[in-house]
């Protein structure tokens, strides 16, 4: 991974992948759902880079590590299961996915798009979800699902002189 995105992320990015792949195990365990081999592999692909990936990419990446093509349908039916579990996100914007870090959990998707490097954060705001339930109730309408992707610039990709400034 680059070392931008180490930065960005602080974290053990192998413990991350390691971790992802144990709890979607246990989750599909759990729920006597089954994640095949290449379900597995697919979202091992995913979890490679906080960059999000589209069925194409994965299709090419599978061709390296296999001897045969991986047909679009055979991806994306492997895309819909893991989705369906909640152990990827669709980033609607990009047309790709990403790594849920709370698959356990349901959840608003809200994410932090970094236009330079691609990385893509997810985040957790109870006050932004609120905020959207707010506004669509003032309109009476009732909010099952929402995605937010907000693209900008990550902390490393951002001019330094336009660093945020530190809070007294």
């Amino acid at each position: 991974m680059p070392q931008k995105l180490l930065a960005f992320h602080r974290h053990n990015h192998t413990h991350c992948v390691s971790s992802a792949l144990a709890e979607a195990q246990e989750l599909c365990n759990e729920r006597g759902a089954r994640l095949t081999p290449l379900r597995r592999q697919v979202l091992e692909l995913i979890w490679q880079s906080h960059i999000p990936l589209g069925a194409y990419a994965l299709m090419d990446q599978l061709a390296e590590l296999t001897t045969r093509r991986v047909a679009p349908p055979t991806v994306y039916r492997a895309l819909d299961f893991l989705l369906e579990q909640g152990l990827v996100h669709r980033i609607h914007g990009l047309n790709a996915f990403i790594g849920c870090p709370t698959p356990g959990e349901h959840h608003q998707s809200e994410f932090l798009l970094c236009r330079d490097c691609g990385v893509a954060k997810e985040i957790d705001s109870e006050e932004l979800s609120q905020a959207i339930r707010i506004v669509a109730e003032a309109d009476g309408f009732l909010v099952e699902n929402n995605s937010v992707e907000v693209t900008g610039l990550c902390p490393n990709c951002r001019p330094k002189d336009d660093a945020p400034h530190e809070r007294a």
